[in-house]
């Protein structure tokens, strides 16, 4: 017995190295959170660290769509979508997203995270190979590894790399796909669509594109960015409602083959309960409101296009950025922290990013602009970084 190691020991170990190499990680409950202010131990803190982009998270509409969907569904699905828990608002949604995103059809999961490690299996296996980008969600990387297919990264962005991996190893398999997202998520740069498709179409791959960051900003009614250079040569469009949307779940629009394909094959589908029809609700209301109230995407826009300059012009700081998303590179995991906590001093809620969320040695600051911000929290945070920097 003495030759294995102790449990509680291992526990032990791990924690402390952790917490000495500034990795360590635990839960801290708010008191409240409502229209971009926190409150913690009594203090209001501006929240710049939310995916909430367009304050949805709590529109009136939104809670009166889940409270008149729980009035007349009940509060749980009851069952998978494959047992009896389909639901005909559950289609409805589905309606909608399809609309919105330019496809046929659309599929709804319990969230991101489920839909990446089911939809990739699917599509993929031992005979197959997966190219991804090397910045890409866990959850693709996860959906990846339980594939089990051949994959390889490519640099984060850059299609000639991923060309090069095409030409050596493409025809080696039944089947290639192509994985990447269009906003990323720790750097706030998008991906180029346009030359991607190309090579889509030239090595016989397929594409997944995950628009988790992009749906409800971007577009001219909210859609997301890839409409702009056509939606139907991507084979796969996975979003999510608990960022932009305010809600929660996720989706994916596709074709009605595909649909029908990964409704049979998707574990994370066939064998999760449905999804709660007050959620369901409040994510109809808040695909109604992309419409319905187009001012809050213009405002996250104009605000972040109003950080990233002033970041590069008043405190001379590179930011990968295109998007609502704004990182401040920092480097090391202590200094991170440290730049975090004088920033909460200074009244805002904002969180250090730190390995292995982000590569070694690229800890930031994650600065996310939302609807719910205004000019002047813009250019107080602005103030505190460079009292904190």
């Amino acid at each position: 017995m003495d030759s294995f190691e102790n449990i509680t020991d291992f526990i032990d170990s791990e924690l402390r190295f952790q917490n000495e190499t500034g990795l360590l990680r635990s839960l801290f409950p708010l008191e409240g959170s409502q229209r971009g202010v926190i409150k913690t131990n009594g203090k209001p803190l501006v929240d710049f660290s939310s995916n909430d982009y367009l304050g949805l998270a709590d529109h009136p509409a939104l809670i009166e769509g889940a409270k008149k969907a729980m009035e007349k569904w009940g509060m749980g699905a009851r069952a998978s979508r494959l047992m009896s828990g389909d639901l005909e608002i559950h289609h409805r949604l589905e309606s909608a997203i399809a609309a919105l995103k330019g496809k046929e059809a659309s599929l709804l999961f319990g969230s991101g995270y489920l839909a990446n490690t089911g939809i990739i299996p699917s599509l993929c296996g031992r005979n197959d190979v997966i190219y991804s980008d090397r910045l890409n969600h866990a959850s693709i990387v996860d959906g990846i590894l339980l594939s089990r297919a051949r994959f390889y990264r490519f640099r984060h962005n850059d299609l000639n790399h991923l060309e090069d991996l095409l030409k050596n190893h493409r025809s080696r398999y039944r089947r290639a796909l192509i994985v990447v997202e269009s906003v990323y998520s720790m750097d706030g740069d998008q991906v180029p669509i346009s030359e991607l498709l190309e090579l889509r179409g030239r090595y016989g791959a397929m594409l997944m594109i995950d628009e988790a960051h992009a749906i409800g900003v971007f577009g001219t009614k909210g859609e997301g960015i890839i409409s702009q250079t056509g939606a139907d040569a991507v084979d796969v469009i996975l979003g999510t409602f608990g960022k932009a949307l305010g809600g929660y779940g996720a989706f994916v629009a596709v074709s009605n083959r595909m649909k029908q394909f990964l409704l049979n094959r998707a574990r994370t589908f066939i064998f999760s309960t449905a999804l709660p029809p007050a959620v369901i609700g409040a994510n109809l209301a808040a695909v109604k409101l992309l419409e319905e109230e187009p001012e809050r995407r213009s405002r996250v826009c104009e605000l972040a296009s109003e950080l990233r300059q002033a970041l590069k012009e008043d405190l001379g700081l590179n930011t990968p950025s295109e998007s609502q998303i704004v990182p401040v590179m920092v480097g090391d995991s202590q200094s991170a922290l440290s730049l975090a906590e004088s920033l909460w001093d200074a009244g805002f809620f904002v969180k250090a990013i730190r390995p292995p969320t982000v590569p070694e040695g690229t800890a930031r600051i994650r600065l996310s602009v939302t609807a719910n911000h205004s000019l002047k929290d813009v250019r107080q945070l602005l103030e505190a970084l460079s009292n904190g920097l």
